[in-house]
């Protein structure tokens, strides 16, 4: 398509019914009282000039471009900042109004660079435009005076530039920088002529605590904030609307292309996860998709210490189908197997596991979301009878107490996070669960109610002493629980127990039982409490426990079945919810129902024309182990990386090293691509078409932005290989394979390319009762019928601190980096982190001899890697943290196998490690005699 121009209403639309009648210039217009006169004249077709005014930010009222008279009233108010009011009777051409706009314009023209025909901006330059709006032909005034057209460029972001000499100083970047994103990074510095943009106290932006989520980039009316993309490459010409790859909120951008060359990615407004925002992923890491280093020719070898051959399509097709069959031939039909990708379309995991299960003639299919969020799938099954978060995030602004509980949204997710900030800032109450003393705890204008800084792996013993409060304080909401649910008065026993108190479990958890007991009370007494939880809850030995112990808490306090409350996961890559919806786990078939099912397992039988296995097949630690053992000697891993994301690397490449062909397919050689025979190179999520579902259940379109520069669409790579080994797959456009997954799948049953083209995304299930979707799950009743209360006892891991390994490692990530980094590390977003840092206590510091910046070694049972360190007391002492951003550090070295007890989910976030110094930091006044220091313990 062209460029999309989305129409800007010039204020916020106000809710409620269209109650107010206006006449502006003589049309007439109904709408919510509270409705500006611009937004009113804008819906009626007439659009009023104006440069402070935008429609995702409040009436700011100071361009005064957008003065209107009004009848009855006098002088000429901004239509921005007034409201409608019945009957009134608005008139925006007239000579009165006409004079004064050009007056203003003329003003801000007399101190702005006239160089439209150079700007990068021209031609999308709202100054621009307003200046033929209004009708000014000429400047009066001259530039021999006092002006700022000297002030000097800020050229410190890698994404975008900063020319005050361009800025009107309307503080739109201001405010969107507060209301949009909730930063607050931005300020008005100086008075009257003086008046300018800062970022913080006078600093660069890149000094400053901007996070460079582009909402000021987005908001500028000029080129003052510009995209560096656009000044090199001028201004784009044609837009497809997209999702973004990276997490899993699943924004919606217009990618802005320039020919066939992406010029900008600009958050799209009518995205239903994101409406108009974005971070700095989403909005400017793109770069990696044209990355030099990108293979775009498959390659082939026979021994992994082989140099790589290029080939053609045909010859890697053949040769990874022959040697397959081989394996097949010796060791048996379960002796090969696949791992499919959250990072992949719904399309793409859909014929992986389609292949595994038809071609390869077993189950032996497993998803990376094994690593992450599999207990939520287990445990949310269990108690609401579906694998899903219960909300859209749009119900956050209805939510009066949000527990946060291990997750660090402004990181992990902060599209979302600026989501739960806004209504955090109108007044609802936070409570954070999480050992780090993360952003949410304390930020401008935010300050959470009660912070439960935890020990790692307590969690458990957390939820249950909060439902202990509920049921021994009579907090239980009764009519919700003997309506809705089952199983009750076992659990109610069970947790009403002394050794479950806040006082018993104090000990244990390091929680202070009065703030705990404080904490239970505001979520239990909420009107409407919300819980949000990560990879904090579920990466660790009782993650599928935790699950449920939110799940009962939710029930017990009636918080399901509405806006504003519920259990929501915020997954971490852009599609764990789409891979496992698919059928990617060795146990289920899509929408999850089990392999054991006859009449589920028919259905597919018919349609596929193969028999199915009915047994599960082989989990990824099941893969590996067997590997080890000889069973297991083919490997397809369709772009993962999981000799850097998986745990106990040195077990994950042992077990790579033992298979006969491994097969990777991926953007880049990655780490686990030094283990394989055969490389498959992958498509950007630019190259591909197809959906994302994000966490909210939101199936959301992925349009191809350029072809795929291998040559091929990933899922026509799989549908080769497996027509390759004897099983013809074959479609013809992607949206076929969105229409077979309808098919077998209930809870996608109305979903299409053409049903997501009409709405633009759906929330499953989608239905015949639900024809456009279901934004909230459980509305009436819980999908297995009852919501069911399981009792969720605690049991320490085994993983135990010793004098020898007396600190815990827990992991996560950063706001600038993804996941393993393959694709973040190859863009600007390097700057903000270049590598991965250990985040240790002054305490522990000090006793081991460690200053800021110092290269330290980090040992557990399994493994050592050094890294730098980076002093905080965000850590409680006992506790260091680290991300895993970058192979070199290769963090999971250390981190163990311990798992979930009922997924395998790695026990990433619980790893008991020794820290010593092992290199001062040289560029400072350090003591070479530190260097070997012996380690302090404790």
């Amino acid at each position: 398509m062209s460029l999309l121009k989305e129409p800007d209403f010039g204020t916020p639309e106000r809710p409620g019914e269209a109650t107010v009648s206006v006449d502006v210039d003589g049309l007439s217009v109904t709408v919510p009282e509270g409705t500006s006169v611009m937004r009113a004249a804008s819906l009626a077709g007439v659009d009023i000039p104006k440069l402070c005014a935008t429609d995702s930010l409040e009436a700011f009222g100071s361009c005064r471009l957008c003065v209107v008279e009004i009848d009855g009233r006098r002088g000429t108010p901004a239509s921005c900042t007034t409201p409608v009011a019945d009957g009134m009777q608005v008139r925006t051409q007239t000579p009165k109004v006409a004079k004064l706009r050009q007056g203003v314009m003329e003003l801000y023209l007399s101190d702005h660079p006239l160089d439209c025909l150079t700007c990068p901006a021209n031609g999308d330059c709202e100054l621009q435009d307003m200046a033929g709006v209004v009708g000014l032909r000429q400047v009066r005034y001259g530039y021999e005076g006092e002006n700022h057209l000297d002030a000097e460029t800020d050229r410190s972001n890698p994404y975008f530039d900063f020319d005050p000499s361009k800025c009107i100083v309307c503080s739109r970047c201001v405010r969107a920088c507060g209301e949009v994103q909730g930063t607050f990074a931005l300020t008005i510095e100086g008075r009257g002529f003086d008046s300018k943009v800062s970022p913080g106290a006078g600093e660069l932006f890149m000094d400053s605590e901007c996070v460079s989520c582009g909402a000021c980039v987005q908001a500028c009316p000029t080129s003052t904030l510009q995209e560096r993309s656009v000044v090199e490459l001028g201004m784009p010409n044609r837009s497809v609307v997209t999702t973004c790859a990276y997490c899993g909120v699943g924004c919606s951008f217009k990618a802005e292309l320039r020919g066939d060359e992406l010029v900008r990615m600009v958050p799209y407004k009518d995205g239903g996860a994101n409406e108009g925002h974005s971070c700095v992923k989403g909005r400017f890491a793109f770069g990696y998709a044209s990355h030099p280093d990108r293979v775009l020719k498959p390659m082939v070898r026979d021994r992994i210490t082989d140099p790589w051959r290029e080939v053609e399509w045909d010859e890697a097709i053949r040769t990874v189908a022959t040697r397959m069959r081989g394996l097949q031939e010796r060791y048996g039909p379960g002796s090969i197997g696949a791992i499919s990708s959250s990072r992949c379309t719904n399309e793409e995991v859909f014929v992986v596991q389609k292949m595994v299960r038809a071609a390869f003639g077993n189950n032996n299919i497993d998803t990376c979301a094994r690593v992450c969020h599999s207990p939520t799938g287990y445990g949310l099954k269990q108690t609401f009878g579906e694998s899903a978060g219960t909300q859209d995030f749009r119900s956050v602004a209805q939510a009066d107490v949000i527990m946060v509980i291990g997750a660090n949204p402004t990181d992990g997710h902060p599209v979302f996070a600026s989501r739960m900030k806004r209504r955090l800032r109108e007044g609802a109450r936070l409570i954070v669960v999480d050992p780090r003393r993360i952003d949410l705890v304390r930020s401008p204008h935010i300050e959470a109610a009660h912070h439960l800084q935890l020990r790692p792996s307590t969690n458990v013993a957390v939820v249950n002493a909060m439902a202990h409060v509920v049921v021994t304080e009579g907090l239980v909401d009764r009519e919700f629980v003997d309506a809705r649910c089952e199983g009750f008065e076992e659990w109610e026993e069970f947790v009403a127990r002394p050794e479950n108190s806040p006082e018993a479990t104090e000990a244990v958890t390091g929680v202070p039982a009065a703030e705990l007991r404080a904490a239970a009370r505001l979520y239990a007494e909420a009107p409407n409490g919300a819980i949000y939880y990560g990879l904090g809850v579920t990466e660790h030995s009782q993650g599928s426990t935790m699950v449920m112990g939110m799940a009962n808490l939710a029930m017990a306090c009636g918080n399901l079945g509405r806006d504003g409350v519920g259990v929501n996961p915020l997954r971490g890559q852009n599609n764990v919810q789409g891979s496992c919806d698919m059928g990617s786990f060795p146990h289920e078939l899509t929408g999850y129902r089990h392999v054991s099912d006859d009449a589920v397992r028919t259905v597919f039988e018919e349609l596929w024309g193969r028999t199915l296995l009915p047994e599960p097949g082989l989990r990824i630690p099941n893969m590996f182990d067997a590997a080890i053992d000889g069973t297991f000697r083919g490997l397809f891993v369709h772009g993962e990386d999981i000799a850097q994301s998986d745990p106990n690397l040195q077990h994950v490449t042992a077990a790579l090293e033992s298979m006969e062909l491994v097969v990777v397919q991926d953007l880049f050689l990655n780490e686990t691509a030094k283990f394989a025979h055969v490389f498959l190179p992958g498509a950007s999520f630019l190259e591909k078409d197809g959906t994302f579902t994000n966490a909210e259940r939101r199936v959301n379109r992925v349009r191809s932005v350029m072809k795929p520069k291998a040559g091929k669409h990933e899922w026509e790579i799989v549908c080769d290989i497996a027509t390759a080994m004897g099983y013809p797959m074959s479609y013809d456009h992607p949206g076929q394979i969105l229409d077979e997954i309808a098919q077998v799948t209930p809870t996608f049953r109305g979903i299409s390319f053409e049903s997501l083209d009409k709405h633009g995304s759906i929330q499953w299930p989608c239905n015949e009762d639900a024809p456009e979707g279901t934004p909230t799950m459980h509305v009436d009743s819980f999908v297995r019928g009852k919501g069911r209360f399981v009792v969720t006892n605690y049991l320490p891991t085994n993983e135990r601190t010793t004098s020898r390994f007396p600190l815990v490692l827990t992991t996560g990530r950063i706001l600038s980096q993804y996941n393993v980094g393959a694709q973040t590390r190859r863009t600007g977003n390097v700057a903000w982190h270049p590598e991965d840092l250990l985040e240790l206590h002054p305490h522990d510091a000090e006793v081991r001899g460690v200053r800021d910046g110092d290269t330290v070694t980090l040992a557990s049972r399994v493994g050592k890697t050094t890294l730098r360190a980076q002093i905080s007391d965000r850590m409680p002492p006992g506790v260091v943290y680290t991300t895993f951003h970058h192979p070199v550090t290769g963090a999971n070295v250390v981190t163990t196998e311990n798992s979930d007890w009922a997924t395998n989910c790695p026990e990433y976030k619980v790893t008991a490690v020794q820290v010593g110094l092992a290199h001062p930091l040289a560029a400072r006044d350090a003591d070479p005699a530190r260097e070997g220091r012996p380690v302090g313990v404790d």
